[in-house]
């Protein structure tokens, strides 16, 4: 492969016109895809093979044109003081909001809060649910602009008046910080590659990846059902990515020409040994991504496929635009050791044989490795404490900031009727079979009222043909407690008594059943896919390091390294420990999807730095030197670079905590703070910590193994054969010159 890859290097800085021209037509051809494309919707939510999804399935079938799937919207009207919404002057006003919905183009039905039992107990809170043709994310916004403006007209009133539900809904927003993060990535290259241009090319073909990546997804969000939330986390994974894999191109292209390379010959080289990582660093991303696939779910496997798509693409950028704009920027960039005249470089370092920090570092683990590797499993330990109490659900309006109007009306309904009427649930009873279908209704609502934790149980609402039929459950407590989750376990378990004796089915959905139901099913899908995401990458890093225990010492170590990522989540979003800090409003169960889509992400970047890290060591073992001096010598070279990558990564990923969206603003940080325990802990301290105590083992293979597996040559020992070839074309050039 190295051998391919610097022929590759090579081309591409040679043929740097053409390879330019192809990514920026490329990215042109994207961007007009994007451009053209109907605006990206809000990805169909299905959970096949779970209860609320047949339900919502058995809904669409028996009651046609009921529009399950569409937008809703809860207005929620509060008296003044001393006032009761039972007042003429308030029910008029009410009435005229209900009189001015119903004339909307997408609505298809308006509640009257005074027929439909819309009005608190003590009169102080109404509401008036809206129901719509479409989902929320595919609402006109004449529709969302007429359905403020009611509103509006009711405040006029004096009334106090908030809207919840979804028709609201509308693509979320990553804030400033994002461009902050990128401000600290320009510099941290700009610091550890010593010239502003340098540290602008990681920059800019970064960019060019995720424009392609993000301007493709938006072209096929509507033929493909591709969430809004898919761009940003694909933007969110593809810059970070993007910016570390050329970073490790242009250092090793800098540390080249140190080392008194021709230009050409050192982008071939570059691209031979730190493209070679950056392949087998990409492909473990791919594969933690595309695994997601295995948890059933179709919003997180297009999530994953479509952030995998935008890491091979900047694979691909790394291996080719790189040495193409290295061709461009010739002499600007300097070998490593040398800054630009303008941050007061233009000379070789005065100390070159003096000790870099990584050098020092890794000498100070080899001297006390036992004392280092506890020191790190013990604070790993300690940060993944939380853990243990951790607790899963889906956001709703309650884990919306107060700032919100759906929260505010969340809050306005929960003081009316209680915290549970925000998370309503749907018993559908199919008795299609049945002799009795009114007594089978009859029997399932009695059932229901008995359990525990149930403060209203509306009258069975039976289809047209009178074989199915809707029952409203409202539980005591809000939607994201266990006392809920508890009570949709106690309907299942009455609704199985209930087909014994009636042959009737009763099932339960609705939004709350449903995010009980993606609960249970990603807690079932995360072992499976652990053992399938880490047993591949567990064999591709045995060909890449041709070892046994450095990839089992990888897997570990990300274990150690995910699960305190998972307790700092636990301890800020639901414990509330710098939740100030960190823009928590509300602090409540951790999202359901967040720890299987760590495991996934998390995996693939910290196998990133595993291979670019220890691929240098090996490379130093291999050409002779003892286990103990081949850390260091890997230290040297790399320590700079994986430090500088894992901080680009923290800052890309912590700009996207100030995104508008409760699940993008938990995954930055989640990912931030578990590239921050992986790379500063796990692979700078307890990689070279056991690698010291290893020793030669640690690069044990069985004879078999090494003969059967193929030489994939990460560390470049086949480009020593190019040397020569490469030297002499020098000299040629040089004769021609003169």
């Amino acid at each position: 492969m190295a051998t391919f890859l610097y022929r590759l290097g090579r081309f591409s800085f040679r043929k740097r016109h053409v390879v330019a021209l192809f990514w920026v037509a490329l990215l042109a051809l994207a961007g007009a895809g994007a451009a053209g494309a109907p605006a990206a919707g809000n990805s169909s939510f299905s959970i096949p093979g779970t209860e609320a999804q047949k339900a919502f399935d058995l809904l669409d079938e028996r009651f046609p044109g009921a529009s399950a799937d569409g937008a809703t919207a809860r207005v929620v009207f509060k008296a003044p003081d001393g006032q009761k919404m039972t007042d003429p002057g308030n029910k008029a006003a009410v009435q005229d909001t209900v009189d001015e919905l119903s004339g909307g183009a997408e609505v298809t039905q308006v509640t009257d809060p005074y027929q439909g039992g819309g009005v608190s107990q003590d009169g102080t809170v109404a509401y008036a649910s809206v129901t719509y043709e479409v989902p929320g994310m595919e609402l006109e916004e004449s529709s969302r602009e007429a359905l403020k403006a009611a509103a509006e007209d009711a405040r006029d009133s004096g009334l106090t008046v908030e809207i919840g539900g979804d028709a609201l809904q509308a693509v979320p927003e990553t804030g400033s910080a994002e461009i902050i993060g990128i401000g600290v990535a320009a510099v941290v290259l700009v610091i550890t590659l010593g010239s502003l241009l340098a540290a602008g090319l990681p920059l800019l073909t970064a960019i060019v990846g995720v424009g392609i990546g993000v301007a493709t997804i938006t072209a096929l969000a509507s033929t493909l059902d591709l969430g809004s939330t898919t761009s940003i986390l694909a933007s969110m994974i593809g810059l970070a990515v993007g910016i570390d894999y050329a970073l490790f191109v242009v250092s090793r292209y800098r540390a080249e020409l140190a080392e008194g390379r021709e230009r050409e010959e050192a982008a071939g080289r570059a691209v031979g040994t730190a493209g070679s990582a950056v392949v087998f660093a990409g492909l473990t991303v791919v594969i933690a991504l595309v695994g997601l696939s295995v948890v059933n779910i179709p919003m997180l496997t297009k999530m994953g496929i479509a952030a995998a798509g935008t890491v091979a693409v900047a694979v691909l950028i790394a291996l080719t635009l790189i040495p193409a704009v290295l061709g461009y920027a010739s002499r600007r960039v300097r070998p490593a050791g040398e800054k630009s005249k303008l941050l007061g470089g233009g000379r070789a370092k005065d100390k070159a044989d003096k000790p870099n920090m990584g050098t020092r570092w890794a000498s100070f683990v080899v001297r006390r490795p036992l004392a280092v590797l506890l020191l790190g499993i013990v604070g790993l330990g300690a940060a993944a404490v939380p853990a243990g109490s951790l607790e899963l659900g889906l956001p709703d309006d309650g884990s919306q900031p107060t700032s919100t109007t759906q929260r505010r009306a969340y809050d306005l309904l929960s003081e009316g009727f209680g915290p549970g009427f925000n998370g309503p649930l749907v018993v559908v009873v199919d008795a299609q079979g049945s002799d009795d279908p009114q007594a089978v209704f009859q029997q399932a609502g009695d059932e229901i009222k008995a359990l525990d934790n149930v403060v209203n149980v509306a009258p069975a609402a039976p289809n047209k043909a009178g074989d199915t039929a809707t029952i409203a459950v409202i539980p005591d407590a809000k939607p994201s407690s266990a006392a809920t989750e508890d009570l949709v376990h106690d309907i299942r378990a009455a609704g199985a008594d209930i087909k014994d004796g009636t042959g009737a089915e009763v099932l339960v959905t609705g939004a709350t059943a449903m995010n009980i139901d993606v609960s249970q099913k990603l807690n079932d899908a995360l072992v499976p896919y652990l053992v399938l995401v880490v047993g591949l990458a567990f064999l591709l890093l045995i060909v890449v390091f041709r070892s046994i225990l450095v990839p089992l010492k990888a897997a570990l170590g990300f274990l150690l390294s995910v699960l305190a990522a998972l307790g700092a989540v636990v301890a800020v979003y639901q414990w509330g420990w710098l939740s100030g800090l960190m823009g928590v409003e509300e602090t409540g169960p951790i999202m359901s999807m967040m720890p299987i889509f760590m495991v996934g992400v998390v995996f693939g970047l910290a196998m990133d730095y595993e291979v670019f890290l220890v691929t240098r060591i090996r490379e130093a073992h291999v050409h002779g030197e003892k286990p103990a001096q081949a850390v260091v010598t890997g230290f040297r070279y790399s320590a700079r670079v994986v430090t500088a990558a894992a901080v680009i990564m923290i800052a890309v990923f912590s700009g996207f905590i100030g995104s508008s969206d409760s699940m993008v603003k938990m995954i930055g940080f989640g990912l931030a703070i578990a590239v921050l325990f992986d790379a500063f802990v796990v692979r700078m301290a307890i990689v070279p910590a056991v690698l010291a105590l290893l020793g030669a083992k640690a690069w044990w293979l069985p004879k078999w193994m090494d003969r059967a597996l193929p030489n994939v040559d990460v560390e470049g020992e086949s480009l020593a054969a190019h040397a020569g070839t490469a030297d002499k074309d020098d000299e040629d050039k040089e004769l021609v010159r003169a």
